[in-house]
């Protein structure tokens, strides 16, 4: 899934151990999440743009196969 984790974290200055701190998860699911290696759940992408101030879709672009055309 592609996403915005990087460029929010990177403009409020934060480390990928800072915002995974933040969050109550690993540098290294953060990393992953960076890497779009990963998907988040559900819980932690609500607590990801909790600690944006944003809205999930703000931080995460599904690409859904049928919006494809």
């Amino acid at each position: 899934m592609k996403n915005e984790i990087r460029r929010w974290r990177e403009g409020e200055s934060l480390s990928q151990a800072d915002l995974a701190a933040a969050v109550g998860v690993s540098r290294q699911t953060i990393n992953a999440i960076e890497r779009e290696r990963y998907d988040p759940s559900i819980e932690l992408a609500f607590e990801l743009a909790r600690h944006f101030d944003c809205r999930i879709e703000d931080l995460f672009d599904p690409e859904l196969d049928g919006d494809k055309q």
